[in-house]
C-alpha cells in the first residue's frame, strides 16, 4: 500500500468513500476499499469513523447537507417576498434532486439505499428543511402575505404535499414530459392556500 503524504482528514475519507460507492455500489463497498483508495490502512479510516455504519452515515449526511446549504441561501433571501421565496425554495429543491438523479444515476441510487439506512440523519435533514420552510412561512405571516395559524405545521404540510417532487422514490417520474408544469400547478395551489 503506497504511503500518503497528505494529511488524512474526515473530509478526505468522505470524498474517497463517495468515489468507492460510485464504483462498487453500497452492497460491495468496504472500508478496506476506501483505505486502499486513500493509500492508508483501514485502521486509519477507523480512527476517524469507528464503524462502517458510522462512515456510511457520515457520507450520507454530507450528501444531504449539500442540498440543505443551497436551500438555506434561498430561505434567507429577504430580498424575495415570502410567496416568491416559497416558490424558489421548492424549485431549487426539485432542481437539485433532478440534477442529482439525472447526472449520476448510479450514485443517486446508492445514496437512496444509504438514506434508507440512516434514519436519524434523514430525520435531522427533514427537520432542517422544514425549519427553513417554517422561517419562510413565519415571515409571510409577519408581512401579512400569508394567513396561517401555525407556521410550523404549515411548513410540514407543504413539505409533505410536494413529496412527489423531492422524494427519491419518484425520481423516475421527474424526467417525463409535463412534470415541470405539474410542479408549477402544485405550487400555485399551495401558495393560494397560504394566502388564505
Amino acid at each position: 500500500m503506497p504511503a500518503t503524504t497528505e494529511t488524512l482528514t474526515a473530509e478526505r475519507i468522505l470524498a474517497a468513500t463517495e468515489e468507492v460507492l460510485r464504483r462498487h455500489g453500497p452492497a460491495k463497498a468496504t472500508v478496506v476499499d476506501v483505505a486502499r483508495a486513500l493509500g492508508v490502512s483501514h485502521g486509519s479510516v477507523y480512527r476517524h469513523f469507528r464503524t462502517k455504519a458510522a462512515l456510511r452515515e457520515a457520507v450520507t449526511k454530507r450528501w444531504l447537507d449539500r442540498t440543505t446549504e443551497v436551500l438555506a441561501a434561498v430561505a434567507a433571501d429577504t430580498g424575495l417576498d415570502p410567496e416568491d421565496r416559497v416558490r424558489e425554495w421548492f424549485a431549487t429543491l426539485f432542481a437539485a434532486k433532478r440534477r442529482k438523479a439525472g447526472l449520476d444515476p448510479e450514485l443517486f441510487a446508492t445514496y437512496t439505499v444509504l438514506v434508507g439506512e440512516s434514519g436519524e440523519v434523514v430525520n435531522d435533514h427533514i427537520c432542517d428543511l422544514t425549519g427553513q420552510l417554517t422561517d419562510i412561512v413565519r415571515a409571510g405571516v409577519a408581512s401579512g402575505a400569508f394567513t396561517v395559524d401555525d407556521p410550523e405545521t404549515t411548513a410540514r404540510a407543504l413539505f409533505q404535499a410536494t413529496g412527489f417532487f423531492h422524494d427519491p422514490g419518484y425520481a423516475k417520474e421527474w424526467e417525463r414530459p409535463g412534470v415541470q408544469e405539474e410542479f408549477e400547478a402544485v405550487m400555485d395551489l399551495l401558495v393560494k392556500g397560504l394566502r388564505g
